[in-house]
């Protein structure tokens, strides 16, 4: 999985050439990946100010507006691949926007499917 993280508030700031240019990159990204037979799904979160923090304590439902953590950071989308090597995975990400931003990266991590597990 490619999971990848946005500063909110920095998106908001940026210019609509900036903005496009960035939803480019994506899109030349997805293109790559697909075509190659290595794309299975791509997400991209809601606003983090959509969000709700949901919690059970002393038997009640708690909600809260807002993101699990407070930081700048939050997990803005993912995508899941099927690569052969980490390696792959890796060259792919490197195709993606966020890891030529200043303070974002790519986070690269294996899916770990249950072993001996029915549904």
């Amino acid at each position: 999985m490619l999971i990848l993280h946005m500063d909110p508030a920095a998106w908001d700031t940026l210019a609509d050439a900036a903005r496009e240019e960035f939803v480019q990159q994506h899109r030349a990204f997805h293109r790559t990946a697909a075509e190659a037979g290595e794309l299975i799904a791509a997400h991209t979160l809601a606003h983090v100010s959509q969000s709700t923090v949901v919690r059970v304590l002393d038997g009640g439902v708690s909600l809260r507006d807002g993101p699990l953590l407070a930081s700048p950071l939050q997990l803005s989308s993912l995508y899941l691949i099927d690569c052969e090597t980490v390696e792959r995975a890796q060259e792919l990400a490197a195709l993606l926007p966020e890891a030529r931003m200043p303070g974002l990266g790519i986070e690269v991590r294996p899916i770990m499917l249950p072993s001996g597990v029915e549904m």
